[in-house]
């Protein structure tokens, strides 16, 4: 993160699409990924861009019709290893695609392969997780609730049964010495063995019904979860690596239905009507609560460690330090003028942000 922002936006780039999305921007230093629809909205399309100018490198389409609540683009963010990009439609469509080409390597379709009885209302979100040279995918079947494949050829390496899938991402964690998969199924929180796919533990929350969707996060050798109707909460792992059910801490008001709240300087930062600023040694006790427009009901967070930036859905960054005693930006910077539709998370590369509105994607200079 910068010291500081400009006082008016670099816009280096914009890149018009044809869809609003919900899917983060995937980028290198070379590429920008960004996903949209075409052909009348029944068809994905996938866009790599230049990153230094915005211009088409390649596109990936592909057959993908149906209906979903806050459109039919793809939720999920692009992944890119080792020269390939992992893309992952709302309809269950992977594609695991040569970045500086365009070419498909392969590709399976999850509801097709491995028919999962109940199809997520919102589509299929979470973004594939690689476990080495493993890929992970939540069709949510019966037999198959988590998949892995291998990365390179697609073929399943494991699967496991389980529940219906949820909307949030999985991470891979050491928790309790321990290293594990960690995520939501439709109702519970769980941690899978990474190399068997075999359930270890499962948390069914108090309060029932919560979307599931913000991505759990690793605060030293505990765990972080937040979600509408339980609120932020972090929970241990004793000595033998086994999850602890009674969270050490709990704070109601930090209840995000989709966002995902970051950690910097020992404080946990995240958005619910308002941006809370907590101390995560002092049990989740706030430090400042800060009021403002740009605090709805979703934004986008990040963080280095010592700066927090803030996305909001307005499309406005606001640059904080994580260290500071009261909600007082460091900086300010509107990047879209009038959208309210910036759900898509953004990327950043080499002091730039790739952020997307509802019809474009920008690449916008942090320097001063």
């Amino acid at each position: 993160m910068p010291a500081r922002l400009p006082d008016k936006p670099k816009i280096l780039w914009s890149h018009d699409l044809t869809s609003q999305g919900l899917g983060g921007v995937a980028a290198t230093r070379e590429f920008v990924i960004v996903s949209d629809r075409g052909l009348k909205d029944t068809a994905d399309v996938w866009v790599c861009l230049a990153a230094d100018t915005g211009k088409v490198v390649w596109t990936h389409r592909y057959p993908a019709p149906g209906n979903l609540d806050y459109g039919n683009s793809p939720r999920s963010t692009p992944v890119i290893r080792d020269g390939r990009a992992y893309l992952h439609g709302a309809f269950g469509h992977v594609t695991c695609i040569e970045l500086a080409t365009g070419k498909v390597m392969w590709e399976l379709n999850t509801h097709d392969e491995f028919e999962p009885e109940e199809k997520p209302r919102w589509g299929t979100c979470a973004t594939p997780l690689l476990l080495g040279d493993k890929l992970l995918l939540n069709p949510g079947a019966k037999d198959a609730s988590l998949v892995a494949v291998d990365a390179k050829t697609g073929k399943v390496a494991w699967k496991t049964p389980g529940s219906p899938a949820a909307y949030g991402s999985f991470i891979l964690a050491s928790l309790g010495g321990k290293e594990q998969i960690v995520g939501h199924d439709f109702n519970s929180l769980g941690g899978w063995d990474p190399t068997t796919g075999k359930r270890l533990w499962k948390l069914i929350p108090e309060r029932p019904n919560d979307f599931n969707v913000p991505t759990p996060v690793v605060v030293g050798d505990q765990l972080l979860i937040a979600t509408e109707n339980n609120g932020a909460r972090l929970y241990a792992f004793d000595k033998d690596g086994k999850f602890v059910p009674k969270p050490t801490a709990s704070f109601r008001r930090l209840a995000p239905d989709t966002h995902t709240p970051v950690v910097a300087s020992g404080r946990v930062f995240g958005v619910w009507r308002r941006l809370f600023c907590l101390d995560v040694a002092g049990g989740l006790k706030p430090v400042w609560e800060g009021e403002d427009r740009a605090f709805g009901g979703y934004c986008s967070i990040v963080t280095d460690g010592t700066r927090v930036l803030v996305i909001s859905m307005e499309g406005e960054l606001i640059l904080l330090d994580a260290a500071a005693d009261k909600f007082d930006p460091v900086g300010r910077l509107k990047v879209f003028d009038g959208d309210r539709s910036v759900y898509s998370h953004p990327a950043f590369v080499d002091g730039r942000a790739y952020v997307r509105g509802s019809l474009s994607v920008v690449c916008v200079a942090l320097s001063t």
